[in-house]
């Protein structure tokens, strides 16, 4: 199978389209031939390894001394099964599904093995690949965060970063949630992050949100680029202040897949894609989304049968 690995931590050059052996499913395994990936700012802090100087040993530790463990890297998939392990109960070849891999990574590959009980689902029956593998990494970090802040309707939400990943999901999860939701975003962005069901949008690039005068229950940095500091007069006085920095990845339940299922199959959310990239442009897919500008997701489609 092709596959894009990382040799060693650095620059997108890193990055290499080879052949590797197709997996095969142990007892409890799906084998997903993968239709359409992404690039995350995760899978960029990996090949990069950009982590705080405290957690920069326990990290090398996880991720691998001098290269990365999982060399091929990805951690949302979409795609269809096409062998099972001999233990396998709730799946069968032929499915169509979408997974988060977490830190065993292997996304941007034409296969990858996942085990059954692992935060895999069966794909929205109404988006394409592309889409499906789009929603889960934003959707289930928003979601997170969303409820850590404990979201409820009638509530003032803002979303610092609502034209990234995450902050797309985050302004839709929250409008669904019954929250008032304004954004903050760059003047490329405002009118579609309005699309979106921002009531307020606001450019960050000539206008401070906390000047405003507004107060909010909820901020939510989708960005990781907003300090606390700098919110605490926009925060009601029992206001929550919520960010992706230096959170890593999400706690993700399986029924978190299920629930973003249910919302992208009655239109409730949907994916927000910027850009699409074949495997072997993996690499420039990384100097993209490294360069921070992208709006949602960076999808990589992966293998032929992909929805174009």
């Amino acid at each position: 199978m092709k596959a894009i690995v990382c040799s060693k931590y650095g620059s997108p050059e890193t990055l290499r389209l080879i052949e590797l052996e197709k997996p095969l499913p142990k007892r409890k395994e799906l084998l997903i031939k993968v239709h359409a990936s992404t690039v995350t700012a995760g899978d960029v802090r990996v090949r990069t390894f950009k982590s705080p100087a405290l957690l920069w040993l326990p990290m090398r530790i996880v991720l691998g001394l001098s290269k990365p463990r999982k060399p091929v890297l990805g951690v949302e998939l979409a795609g269809e099964v096409v062998a099972i392990g001999p233990e396998v109960e709730h799946f069968k070849q032929g499915d169509l599904v979408f997974a988060l891999t977490g830190m065993h990574f292997g996304a941007h590959a034409e296969y990858a093995c996942l085990h059954e009980d692992g935060m895999v689902w069966f794909k929205p029956a109404n988006t394409t690949f592309e889409e499906a593998a789009a929603a889960l990494y934003g959707g289930t970090t928003a979601l997170y965060f969303l409820r850590k802040a404990g979201v409820q309707t009638g509530q003032k939400v803002l979303v610092y970063g609502a034209s990234g990943t995450v902050g797309t999901f985050a302004l839709q999860l929250a409008k669904h949630f019954g929250a008032e939701v304004d954004a903050v975003c760059s003047t490329a962005n405002l009118e579609w992050v309005h699309s979106l069901g921002a009531g307020q949008v606001i450019d960050y690039t000539v206008e401070d949100f906390t000047t405003r005068g507004g107060r909010y229950d909820i901020i939510f940095d989708a960005s990781g680029k907003l300090p606390k500091s700098r919110c605490k007069k926009a925060l009601k006085p029992t206001g929550v202040y919520v960010t992706v920095a230096g959170q890593g990845m999400a706690r993700v339940r399986i029924e978190d897949l299920q629930f973003l299922k249910d919302l992208m199959e009655t239109g409730k959310i949907k994916s927000v894609i910027d850009r699409y990239y074949a495997l072997e442009h993996t690499a420039e897919a990384h100097r993209y989304v490294e360069h921070g500008h992208k709006k949602g997701s960076v999808v990589i489609r992966v293998s032929q049968g992909s929805d174009y």
